[in-house]
């Protein structure tokens, strides 16, 4: 087809096979050398080394830790926000981390190969929730990265006391803890106001934080908005979108349905006595609108209200947290500007209540071995309706999911101790009790005659209700042979049990199919109520080498291999109104239920840095890299699996001198070849791309700024999923196949903020 060939990037690609001649080039040490893919500089690390877990190997000050997972530095952290306003996007670069195309607030983000509801996310300790048939509003999107103090990833193997429910590992962001006034200083007062333009889309943002704190309380305020319109990629693109006449017309290089318009406000008040710490937070999200180019829908509007309450209290021989939280969202969705809207449109309407609580201990055992004893639960209660608008929509509004429901119950317990100077190890037990149910269902017309009756009433025959045990195990173990080196093997049993959206999404009619898809490759799905719980063993192993005395140069290997059974993958519909030829549709979006199958994931990361030059003339020079490399296969059907992140090269050079720092970075991804045949999904073309930063400092401001995509390089990102921006939307014939999402060509950036006192 045209738009497949003209997407095909018949231009130089990156091979897997050109790495030891870039590496060469690059004149690093140890040959596969990695760092972070936005280039963490040495004097990052040495602020927060890489790290392999959460104890202290005792005997050795090496400041090599383990079990604390993956973690930003503070100036890293500064400098990404200032190139985004995707909280997700802060998470690029870290090991095992790969983004999947969204909004463009709202990529998700995936932990060695498996992302969504597989991936346990924390937003300032709230497990949040999609509430959403495209998983539009996901938990990353309910903050703005100004809102956001650190950010800590475990991929893979996480411990049972942040797991549970999950197969990929956790994701933990978090706001900026409270800072009281000391107890000589009657007033601490702080703020921060910044504002940014970048390129891409013409987006432009402000941001607002502000405290005031005496020694025993603090009261802070933080609010951000953005906006941003449709991104232009580097070059023309002309897909070809049947039944397109009468459609607003874009220019070739805009990217449809990619603009958004964000708003963020939260007010905390934090309580300090002696060991007793109370905070409360509220917050408010207004997301006016917001384009998805690889969905069949945009977002219309998005609220959320969330409260949460943190109590922690220190004690002599351990600590104890209590946790309560509470979300509200009302989300909607319909055709926006760039799709042609045809008819009446379609609304879609979703509301959704998340609830959620966790009390924790942790003991001291002796000198340095803890135990963590837990107990989790969640609420979550979503209602899913598309309103009636008339011709064959009515005149019944068409309920989705009505009334789903999804609670869990965990417990936990968790023991990390030394076995002696240089060994230590992490053992954890987990067990999960996850119920699902969803009410009876309607059609847009349930008349014996109508297009939806019969499948309406035979789903609300089927028992819903189902009950699913889960217990997961983890051991870890250390061992640390001198200063400077680390090893680490773990293996985990985890398990997740299905969602809502995967099972009850109940027809088969290829228009209401079609909008139930979080996975952005332009097909239909069809729930399944018996699905079983997924379960995966997974086996790593990881080990670091560092300059013990002074961290010139570090290195890091990690390797995992899962496999995991009743995987929740797809099979083609073959029955009710899926159609006789969609079995066997070799191109072209087509229809899908989930089913249980077997899959198996092995990868491999690579990070390096090296501090090759240090002096007052040039300040410090650093260079780093980092190799990604990741497959996939569903086992019981010998097809790929969906969305898998090919090998990725990055190559970094950074220096700092004074108040400045630059930074030149080289991002090279090979060619999507391998890819899920069930979904007919679409193959990429590998890219190199050259991205320009820098930040300069003075007394209480600080300017960010950069050009990325410095040579226009015109790329599909392999994650980008299927362009769907522009079209008839509601049809699977209405939209072009084989034209996936376009990434933005070249943008620059600028970012200013003042601190205030």
């Amino acid at each position: 087809m045209r738009g497949r060939h003209l997407f095909s990037m018949s231009r130089r690609r990156f091979s897997v096979r050109r790495l030891p001649l870039l590496m060469l080039a690059a004149g690093l040490p140890l040959g596969l050398q990695a760092q972070t893919a936005a280039g963490a500089a040495a004097e990052e690390a040495a602020e927060a080394p890489a790290s392999l877990g959460r104890v202290l190997i005792s005997g050795h000050a090496s400041g090599v830790e383990a079990g604390a997972g993956e973690s930003l530095a503070p100036r890293l952290l500064a400098r990404r926000r200032a190139g985004t306003s995707d909280v997700a996007r802060l998470l690029e670069g870290l090991p095992g981390v790969s983004l999947a195309g969204a909004g463009g607030v709202s990529s998700l983000p995936a932990l060695n190969g498996l992302g969504g509801d597989r991936v346990r996310t924390q937003v300032d300790g709230m497990d949040l929730v999609a509430a959403c048939p495209n998983h539009m509003n996901s938990p990353l999107s309910y903050l703005d990265p100004s809102q956001v103090g650190s950010v800590r990833v475990y991929a893979g193997i996480a411990p049972v006391s942040l797991g549970g429910d999950s197969l990929g590992g956790t994701i933990q962001v978090q706001a900026p803890e409270p800072e009281f006034a000391a107890p000589d200083q009657p007033w601490l007062s702080q703020g921060r106001l910044s504002g940014q333009w970048r390129g891409a889309g013409r987006e432009r943002g402000a941001q607002l934080g502000a405290s005031l704190a005496a020694e025993h309380w603090v009261l802070a305020y933080r609010a951000a908005s953005t906006r941003r319109e449709n991104y232009r990629a580097a070059r023309d693109f002309k897909p070809e979108t049947p039944g397109t006449e009468g459609g607003p017309p874009l220019p070739g290089d805009e990217v449809g349905s990619s603009a958004y318009l964000a708003r963020n406000q939260e007010l905390s008040l934090a309580l300090r006595h002696e060991q007793h710490l109370l905070l409360l937070k509220a917050g408010r999200q207004e997301l006016g609108f917001e384009g998805f180019p690889n969905q069949r829908m945009d977002m219309t509007s998005n609220r959320s209200t969330q409260l949460s309450l943190r109590y922690s209290l220190r004690f002599e021989g351990g600590e104890l947290l209590a946790r309560l939280y509470q979300q509200k969202v009302a989300h909607k969705m319909d055709m926006g500007p760039d799709r042609y809207r045809y008819g009446y449109g379609m609304p879609m309407d979703t509301e959704a209540t998340t609830r959620g609580g966790l009390l924790q201990a942790t003991l001291a055992l002796g000198e340095a071995a803890r135990l963590r004893l837990g107990a989790e639960g969640q609420s979550y209660v979503l209602y899913d309706w598309w309103p009636a608008v008339g011709g064959s929509m009515g005149p019944n509004a068409f309920w989705n999911v009505d009334d789903g429901q999804r609670r869990k119950r965990g417990l936990f317990a968790e023991l990390e101790a030394p076995l002696s100077e240089r060994w230590s190890y992490q053992l954890g037990l987990r067990a999960d009790s996850v119920t699902t149910d969803a009410g009876p269902v309607q059609g847009y017309d349930n008349g014996l005659g109508a297009i939806w009756g019969h499948e309406a009433a035979a789903f609300n025959a089927l028992p819903r209700h189902r009950s699913d045990g889960l217990l997961d195990a983890v051991a870890l173990l250390w061992f640390q042979p001198e200063p400077g080196l680390l090893y680490e093997i773990g293996w985990a049993r985890k398990n997740r049990a299905p969602s809502l959206y995967q099972r009850y999404p109940w027809s088969t009619q290829p228009m209401a199919a079609l909008m139930n898809n979080f996975l952005g490759d332009g097909n239909g799905y069809i729930g399944r109520p018996d699905l079983r719980p997924e379960r995966a063993s997974t086996l790593s192993l990881a080990a670091q080498w560092q300059d013990a005395s002074d961290p010139v140069w570090s290195l890091r290997a990690a390797a995992h291999h899962s496999e995991i059974h009743d995987y929740i993958d797809a099979r083609r519909c073959d029955f009710g109104q899926c159609g006789a030829a969609n079995p066997g549709l070799r191109e072209g979006f087509v229809l899908l239920q989930y089913e249980n199958q077997r899959a198996r994931i092995r990868g491999l990361d690579l990070q390096a840095r090296w501090r090759f030059a240090e002096s007052a003339a040039w300040g410090r020079l650093t260079a780093g890299a980092q190799l990604k490399q990741l497959q996939g296969r569903n086992t019981a059907r010998g097809d790929g699996l969906y969305n898998l992140q090919p090998a990725q090269l990055t190559l970094s050079l950074e220096q700092q001198r004074g108040p400045w720092q630059l930074s030149a970075e080289w991002v090279g991804s090979a060619a999507k070849r391998r890819v899920s045949a069930v979904r007919n999904e679409m193959s990429t073309a590998g890219y190199a791309l050259l991205h320009l930063r820098g930040a300069y400092e003075l007394g209480a401001w600080r300017l960010d700024f950069g050009v990325e995509n410095l040579f226009n390089r015109f790329h599909n990102p392999a994650m980008g999923g299927a362009y769907l921006g522009q079209g008839r939307s509601m049809t699977s014939a209405g939209l072009p196949w084989g034209t996936p999402v376009p990434g933005p060509g070249r943008s620059a950036y600028a970012a200013l903020a003042y601190s205030f006192l």
